[in-house]
Parts: structure tokens; C-alpha cells; sequence
């Protein structure tokens, strides 16, 4: 797909060995991705191969560093793993019009110091192969392998799409007590959930900030009917504050700040704000906390108009049955996690045996695959405390 004459490039296929929940996994992706699964199945860690890959190749990052944050290689490796240990991470890196894909293969491990190294790192760009680590450098100094080329400025020169693309990857969780704290962007930067969002916001450049700004206040209308306005200003102290305009029996209305908005704004504004911002995978967790149902059934609908417009993929976790019951939701951008004894296996609902005939006999995504991730005996909930 191309955006301003460039191609927009997205996940395609991805295989994962021994990574947190999945002992081997493997699942075509679309532009649009919905993942669904039982609590504990690995929703949130399916979604952590994306910012891991990013954290490699982003400035400050590093696979030691993106080890690090996620507690060492032990930590990463999924518990069932037997004789094969090996993390092994391989994504293919496709554009809907471009028919040479990208491909990345890192496998890491850890040496006797509890580093995490390189046991083989691989880029293909259509059938040819760039790059195959080990090499002889690499077997001259052992210490090469500690790094990626992946991170390497003057290593990746052939394959640095790649790394810009693992770059753009973007996460946002908001939480909306991170957003309210007075001091919350202190000493951060792209936070993940939110800490930072405000001053994300203030540093867009003017034109753009308020065009998008006017696009999330015309869709707030609709779920909080008595915003009127919204705007971005910084108080005395330079700190950022969105400030919106409540209509109510006063003839001039009534301004509040973002401490007095509710959460189910806040998580809105900052899924509005997300979808305009950047043309790299955009990975949202359960974006229906907070929201009423009515909000989250149009959600689906809403990614569509703005991927049609950015281009860009746009991968969600969620529970929710209402956001489900979209009619545009196809079979092959639902994935499905099943937990098992040896590790959760990931498929798409087009694996679902009667999906196909079940969707034509009028029943919605939802009523297809939310019963396949309720966990069993949950009733016996209703027990407790007797």
C-alpha cells in the first residue's frame, strides 16, 4: 500500500519459538488484527514481540537493553522449552503492493554471564540472503554477538528499512492516572501508558495538532455530547493541559481540565489521538476499558476509516464482545490464543472448523470466537467467600 507515493510496510507472517507463552507458534497477519484469548494466554506477550523488536533497533535500545527491560533471557524463554532453548523471533515485513517482502530471523540465548547473545540473526529480501550471522568477524571476537547488526548504524546499511520499520512500531496504553499527574512527563518520553501523552501532544506542531484535535473533538460529540471544544494550552509552570468545553446550564459553558475528565474520555482521546499519529504498526491493549459498549462496537469501523487513509496496521488485544460484533471483521484478522500443556497455540477464526458457516447463519465474530476464550468453571467464581 502506498501513502504520499511511499509504501506503508506492516507485519505479515510472524513464527515465534520459546517466547514467554508460545513454545512454537506461527500466524498470518493483516492490516487489521484483532487478538482474543483466554486471561493468561499471552495476548499481552504476542503483542511484546513487536515493541521488542522495535526496542532493538530504536536509538538507546539494543538487545541487551530490551532484555534487560523484560527481566533476562530466562524471564523471556517460555517454560515448556526442552532441549532447543533458543528465543527464536521471525517476522516477514511485507507492503500489499510490493511483491519482494523483507525477512528477519533473530535467535538469542544467554551466555555464562547471563548475557543475552546472538546464536544466528538473518535478513532476506526476497530470496536473497543479506545478512547470516555467525560470520568469520563474528567468530574472530565472541563479543560481536552481544549486538545485532539490527542496531548497528554501520551494519544495517542494507537492511536499515528494516530497523526504520521495527522504529515506527508504536504502543499506547493509556492509564488515565499517569495522565493526570501534575509531574507526569518528567523524565519521560513515548512513555507506553500515558505519562508523557500531554507533552506528546504540545510538541505536535501547531497546524497539526489542532487539525487533530478538531478530528477527536467532532468524534467525542458523539460519546460525551456536551464537550463542545477541545484545546491544548501550557499553564505558568510550562506544563501541558488539554482543556475541553462542557456545555451545561451556565450561557457560556464550562471549561475543565484533563484532571476532571473521566477515564473513558481519556482512554478515548488517547486512541484518537494514536490512530492520527505516525504511519507504523500501531499495537493497542484492550482499548475498550472504560468505554461504554455502544463506543467500542464502532471501534472496528473507526480503525478501518483512518487505515484507509494512513495505511498504516493497527494491532488490537481485547476481551470485548461488543467490539467483536462488527460485520466487517473478517475470519483471517481474528487470532485466537488456546493455552495447552506445552504452551498457548495461535490460529486465525478462519481455523475454526464452522466459523465460515456459523457467520452466514447470522451470528456475529463475537458469538464465533468469544465462547473459545471463556475459561472453564468460571461460575465457580460465584462460590467464593461462601
Amino acid at each position: 500500500m502506498r501513502v504520499d507515493g511511499k509504501h506503508v510496510l506492516q507485519f505479515g507472517q510472524l513464527s515465534l519459538e520459546n517466547w514467554r507463552n508460545f513454545s512454537q507458534a506461527e500466524v498470518n497477519l493483516q492490516r487489521r488484527v484483532f487478538i482474543v484469548g483466554p486471561n493468561a494466554s499471552g495476548k499481552s506477550n504476542l503483542l511484546d514481540v513487536f515493541r521488542f523488536l522495535r526496542d532493538i533497533a530504536a536509538p538507546g535500545g539494543g538487545l541487551q537493553e530490551a532484555v534487560r527491560r523484560r527481566g533476562g533471557v530466562s524471564s523471556l524463554r517460555c517454560l515448556a522449552a526442552r532441549r532447543y532453548s533458543d528465543v527464536i523471533v521471525r517476522v516477514e515485513i511485507r507492503s500489499g503492493d510490493v511483491a519482494t517482502p523483507w525477512k528477519y530471523l533473530l535467535a538469542f540465548n544467554q551466555d555464562n554471564r547471563q548475557r543475552p547473545v546472538v546464536k544466528h540473526e538473518k535478513v532476506w529480501h526476497g530470496d536473497a540472503l543479506l545478512l547470516d550471522r555467525p560470520n568469520d568477524q563474528d567468530g574472530a571476537d565472541a563479543e560481536r554477538l552481544t549486538q545485532t547488526h539490527l542496531e548497528q548504524v554501520s551494519a544495517n546499511r542494507d537492511f536499515r528499512e528494516i530497523a526504520d520499520f521495527f522504529t515506527s512500531v508504536r504502543y499506547l496504553h493509556i492509564v488515565p492516572q499517569l495522565v493526570r499527574e501534575p509531574d507526569r512527563s518528567v523524565g519521560r518520553k513515548n512513555d507506553p501508558y500515558g505519562g508523557d501523552f500531554l507533552e506528546q501532544v504540545a510538541r505536535t506542531p501547531e497546524p497539526t495538532q489542532k487539525a487533530r484535535l478538531r478530528r477527536i473533538q467532532d468524534a467525542l460529540s458523539l460519546a460525551v455530547p456536551q464537550l463542545v471544544e477541545l484545546r491544548m494550552e501550557r499553564d505558568a509552570r510550562g506544563t501541558p493541559h488539554l482543556r475541553g468545553k462542557y456545555e451545561h446550564w451556565r450561557p457560556q459553558g464550562a471549561w475543565q481540565t484533563e484532571d476532571a475528565f473521566s477515564d473513558g474520555t481519556l482512554r478515548l482521546i488517547g486512541l484518537l489521538w494514536a490512530v492520527q499519529d505516525g504511519t507504523g504498526p500501531l499495537l493497542l491493549e484492550e482499548p475498550e476499558l472504560s468505554l461504554h459498549p455502544e463506543v467500542v462496537r464502532h471501534i472496528p469501523q473507526m480503525l478501518a476509516r483512518s487505515q484507509r487513509r494512513s495505511g498504516r496496521q493497527v494491532i488490537v488485544s481485547t476481551h470485548s464482545s461488543d467490539l467483536l460484533r462488527d460485520d466487517g471483521i473478517g475470519l483471517d484478522e481474528v487470532v485466537l490464543l488456546s493455552p495447552g500443556g506445552e504452551g498457548s497455540s495461535v490460529s486465525t477464526a478462519g481455523g475454526i472448523r464452522e466459523a465460515r458457516n456459523l457467520l452466514d447463519g447470522g451470528l456475529t465474530m463475537a458469538d464465533v470466537v468469544i465462547p473459545r476464550t471463556r475459561p472453564q468453571k468460571a461460575e465457580q467464581l460465584a462460590l467464593f467467600g461462601g
